[in-house]
């Protein structure tokens, strides 16, 4: 087995690209041979990333009261979690969070709201949110992950300087319906690819363990590499209490490392980040993870705590790692959580599932 994953390395390497079969080969490898795999995917990670590793800071503008039905969010419609719920930041205290995150090492900040989407005066908020950070903190990127975009709207946040837009397809077509009911698969490509002719850089991802079988997996992936998507959040499911998924306990870290690797071998060159639930559902292997993966966030999520930012840049430095932007050395990398604003209304985990 060590020798197919290999070879599967090499055949990207040298311009092939990796099929279905190759994709489900990865999922179902044995337990035995996770260090084979990791490996192999690990040679695509350093052809294209080499040693670095980007870091992201979530803001989350507007938490709760969203009229969408998605069954693994906190946020959603009918959802009991215990959540923090409240408005519009203003754009001061977006500024305040976002240079918590900056000072603390991050390059992108990926400012999200709760809804189906925005209105036009929502994007205006944003796109002077954007302004006001980007007059402060001139090299930062800004990743916008709001709902499903109208006509123009994508427009409007390129023209403030918003760089990337995120909205995930989160599962296989073929599973959508099953995890939310009041939009389709079909909104959600519309809005990626609004973003993309409005020339924001696309970031789409998953939510692995939503009860998809591992073809739907590997249908997701390929799904994503089809989309172009430059930036792949790959999501676990925390089952929140309060929600339809309160139960669901399908992953495993091996399993969640597998699902990792997959994406390198479908999307070698794309950006790979470990978000929502990787403290959770990695748990020790957390570390592993990087050697496949090149991006994750630092701190917390949309509605709940993630591990401490100073242990996330130790455990990048530790092995081997250096943070994007970084490479000559941070002052102050990691000390965010020492900053107030750290502890932010509406932190949590599933990152930008709901938008």
């Amino acid at each position: 087995m060590s020798v197919q994953f290999d070879q599967l390395a090499t055949r990207i390497l040298e311009g092939g690209a990796a099929t279905e079969a190759d994709a489900l080969a990865v999922l179902r490898t044995t337990d035995a041979d996770l260090m084979s795999v990791v490996a192999a995917a690990g040679r695509l990670r350093r052809a294209y990333f080499a040693n670095t590793v980007k870091v992201n800071y979530l803001v989350n503008l507007k938490s709760g009261l969203c009229p969408e039905n998605c069954n693994y969010c906190s946020q959603a419609l009918g959802s009991d979690a215990p959540i923090l719920k409240y408005s519009w930041l203003s754009k001061d205290e977006t500024l305040q969070q976002a240079g918590a995150g900056l000072r603390g090492g991050a390059t992108r900040v990926c400012m999200v709201s709760s809804g189906r989407g925005p209105s036009n005066r929502d994007v205006e908020k944003v796109a002077e949110m954007t302004e006001a950070l980007k007059d402060e903190y001139p090299e930062v990127e800004v990743c916008a992950c709001l709902g499903l975009l109208k006509d123009g709207q994508a427009e409007r946040l390129k023209e403030a300087g918003v760089d990337a837009y995120n909205h995930n397809i989160n599962t296989a077509e073929s599973h959508h319906d099953t995890i939310v009911q009041t939009h389709t698969y079909d909104d959600r490509v519309d809005t990626i690819g609004k973003a993309k002719s409005a020339g924001l850089s696309p970031c789409s991802g998953l939510i692995a363990g939503l009860g998809e079988t591992d073809e739907q997996l590997v249908e997701a992936l390929f799904a994503l590499k089809a989309l172009e998507s430059d930036s792949i959040p790959v999501n676990f499911l925390m089952p929140f209490d309060g929600t339809p998924f309160e139960d669901t306990w399908e992953l495993s870290p091996t399993r969640c490392l597998k699902i990792l690797a997959m994406a390198r071998f479908v999307c070698p060159d794309k950006e790979l980040r470990i978000a929502g639930g990787r403290e959770m559902h990695l748990r020790s292997l957390q570390a592993l993870a990087l050697q496949v993966a090149n991006s994750i966030f630092l701190g917390d999520y949309l509605t709940s705590e993630g591990q401490e930012a100073k242990a996330d840049v130790e455990m990048i430095r530790d092995n081997g790692f250096v943070i994007l932007g970084a490479e000559d050395g941070l002052e102050g990398a990691g000390s965010v959580e020492h900053d107030p604003a750290i502890r932010r209304r509406g932190a949590g985990t599933e990152v930008a599932a709901n938008a």
